[in-house]
């Protein structure tokens, strides 16, 4: 048992800290992921919606410090404690949103490593296992140093990882795994599989129909419901509540979801991808946008109309919201409308501007980052 209880602390040790340091690269993300699970139609617990940054930093953080500490060895019952609590709190998450369909991407590795509810699930399980293995099985688990460079090795890592977060939230992720990298073509990213020539992902519904008699309920196909023609069978009833969307066939999906820009009602997204050069001053949100960056981000915008380079602002507030908030900053350029999801996932900022050549994101920058134009103009246009 001695062997297997090493093996399962290394396992979830160095898996605890993986997956910690990939969400503490992007804490922001977390927290947007959170927010969904805190939302009145997942968990219900509105009131912490405003706190899912703070939750979320903290968190990842005590994941990174977790596996470092079964793997030294650091306060062996607390940790393993901990790791029980923490497994038991998200194997429930996963489950509840795999089985009620509520939340399709668990956030578990980020976006470096996107899972099915089902896949963080079944993670989950199999982590469950191996850190019950590790706690009835404490004894076996023993400090690797003295207990002075244990405290010594924990310290650093509550420092690294407490520095790290600061830096990241206060520019961008060290490393982008988003199809909105710097270097990725949002234009390829649209294409379709079948532009491609590959296989692609399809879909189908399932249907929960219930005996009105018996109380029996049984799923069918959509194809099912058409085939036998259930609409006729006045003993049965939908339970449209319970319909599921599920995946027939894996294939390809294009990672870029949504890219559709519109300006006073019209869609300029082919205009905008088609640009030589454009920036977007994205703001997911003006209610919450930093008001402080736009005396720079409005300069930065005088510079670029100067050099006649196109500059959008890009929010998926209501229409009165963005005039109100663009009355009080005095920004000079227009804002187009896309969809907030698809905002916060281009850059991890509020604002954040963002440089696109042909389609292609040659640059971008968290408003604490952005440089003077004419740096800008040698190094991009």
């Amino acid at each position: 048992m001695r062997f297997i209880t090493q093996v399962s602390r290394v396992l979830v040790g160095a898996l605890f800290i993986f997956s910690g340091f990939i969400k503490l690269n992007d804490p922001v993300g977390f927290s947007f992921k959170l927010d969904e699970y805190f939302g009145v139609d997942v968990l219900n617990l509105p009131f912490l919606q405003p706190f899912a940054l703070a939750i979320a930093v903290f968190v990842v953080i005590l994941e990174v410090l977790l596996g470092v500490a079964l793997l030294i060895g650091f306060k062996r019952k607390l940790t393993s404690w901990l790791l029980l609590l923490m497994i038991v709190f998200f194997t429930f998450l996963t489950f509840y949103s795999a089985y009620f369909n509520k939340v399709t991407d668990c956030g578990c590795f980020g976006d470096a490593i996107p899972l099915t509810p089902w896949q963080s699930f079944g993670k989950d399980v199999v982590l469950s296992i191996l850190i019950l293995i590790i706690f009835f099985n404490q004894q076996y688990i023993n400090p690797i140093l003295r207990k002075s460079a244990n405290i010594a090795v924990m310290a650093f890592s509550l420092v690294a990882c407490s520095l790290f977060g600061n830096h990241v939230l206060n520019h961008l992720p060290a490393i982008d795994f988003r199809a909105y990298a710097v270097g990725k073509s949002i234009s390829e990213g649209m294409k379709s599989a079948e532009e491609l020539g590959v296989q692609a992902t399809e879909y189908g519904t399932i249907y929960v129909m219930k005996n009105t008699s018996t109380g029996e309920e049984k799923k069918i196909s959509s194809k099912a419901y058409v085939d036998e023609k259930w609409w006729e069978n006045k003993e049965w009833e939908m339970l449209s509540d319970k319909t599921e969307t599920v995946v027939l066939v894996h294939g390809y999906e294009p990672p870029v979801h949504d890219f559709v820009m519109t300006l006073e009602d019209e869609d300029i997204t082919d205009q905008v991808l088609n640009m030589p050069a454009v920036f977007l001053v994205i703001s997911y949100k003006m209610e919450i946008t930093d008001d402080e960056a736009y005396a720079k981000i409005n300069e930065f915008a005088g510079k670029a109309e100067a050099a006649t380079i196109p500059l959008y602002g890009v929010s998926a507030s209501l229409p009165e919201v963005v005039d109100q908030k663009r009355h009080e900053l005095q920004t000079p350029f227009p804002y187009g409308v896309m969809d907030e999801t698809t905002l916060k996932t281009i850059v991890r900022s509020n604002p954040g501007i963002v440089l696109l050549k042909h389609g292609r994101v040659a640059a971008k920058w968290h408003h604490n980052d952005l440089p003077d134009f004419a740096e800008v103009q040698k190094e991009y246009l």
